[in-house]
């Protein structure tokens, strides 16, 4: 269960707090004010989170490939590549435009 402790209050009992943590796998939402801003969590519980997101992420990843592909599935090869350099030409020149210098008129 999550509990909800106040920065100032943190501060006042922060060793006691931090032992709770990871002993209890007790997870604070830290508020400052009324608003939370922060969370104190085990440090497993962390690393759970931090595989989940890059799991997300490459579930997302995986998902947009697969898309492109069916969107791209009635273009040849070629004209996907024809395609691709004229972006990238087109990239090119703005960037060119944003180095040169301008004349005063």
């Amino acid at each position: 269960m999550n509990r909800i402790i106040g920065v100032t209050e943190l501060q006042r009992r922060f060793k006691s707090i931090f032992d709770e943590v990871v002993k209890n796998q007790t997870p604070f939402i830290l508020t400052r004010g009324s608003r939370p801003e922060a969370v104190l969590l085990p440090y497993e519980e962390y690393q759970h989170y931090l595989k989940l997101n890059e799991e997300n992420i490459l579930a997302n990843f995986d998902a947009m490939t697969k898309r492109l592909g069916e969107l791209n599935a009635k273009y040849s090869d070629e004209e996907v590549l024809a395609d691709v350099e004229k972006a990238v030409q087109a990239v090119r020149e703005e960037q060119q435009k944003k180095l040169t210098p301008r004349k005063k008129s």
